[in-house]
């Protein structure tokens, strides 16, 4: 990935949501009770919240649809067809922020009015870092590269903390050795642990 990948917007929010069906349309069946990276939560728990964090974003702009359950407390089952049914609302959501002026100095979200590259970023990063999260629970390839990381870290660098602070979104950020890449320092940041395993628990 270039080092000057410079990925904003409604194209890295589309690149966040791709990254987030790839996985969920990758994880074997048997696999939606695993542990994950996010706190206590299956597979299957972090792929509802997901979705309904995602249901959250569309719903704050338009003012309907919002989530018919609490995201922080997500079932732990799927529906019978779970990439379908993220596929639809992960539609739904860039349907309406491609909608929206790239200037805009204020989009509603579910963590306030953003300018609208932050409002995407933002996002994208609850996209993004779920994906990470149910790939290496299910055994995938991380989703994360340097494009997806680096516009992530928009939102990261900006709303982390007060998510941490105000929500426990985040555990406190990570140490990580010089020299690391991109998506590990993110990740740590975030307050994951990069190198996370089934058989490590945060």
């Amino acid at each position: 990935m270039s080092e000057t990948s410079n990925v904003q917007g409604i194209e890295l929010l589309t690149l966040s949501h791709d990254r987030l069906r790839a996985v969920v349309a990758g994880v074997p069946e048997n696999a939606w009770s695993a542990p994950t990276p996010c706190d206590e939560w299956t597979v299957a728990q972090v792929l509802n919240h997901a979705r309904l964090d995602q249901q959250a974003y569309g719903a704050a702009v338009t003012g309907t649809g919002w989530p018919e359950s609490d995201a922080f407390h997500p079932d732990d089952a799927v529906e019978s067809d779970a990439a379908a049914s993220l596929d639809k609302v992960l539609t739904q959501v860039a349907d309406v922020y491609a909608g929206l002026s790239a200037d805009a100095p204020e989009v509603p979200t579910p963590l306030g009015p953003l300018p609208f590259p932050v409002a995407a970023a933002a996002a994208a990063m609850d996209a993004g870092v779920h994906a990470w999260d149910i790939a290496v629970a299910t055994g995938q390839a991380s989703p994360l590269d340097d494009a997806l990381a680096d516009g992530i870290r928009l939102a990261a660098d900006r709303l982390a903390d007060h998510l941490r602070d105000a929500y426990g979104v985040f555990a406190p950020a990570r140490e990580l050795p010089e020299g690391a890449g991109r998506p590990e320092s993110l990740l740590a940041f975030l307050g994951r642990d990069p190198h996370w395993t089934p058989a490590v628990r945060p």
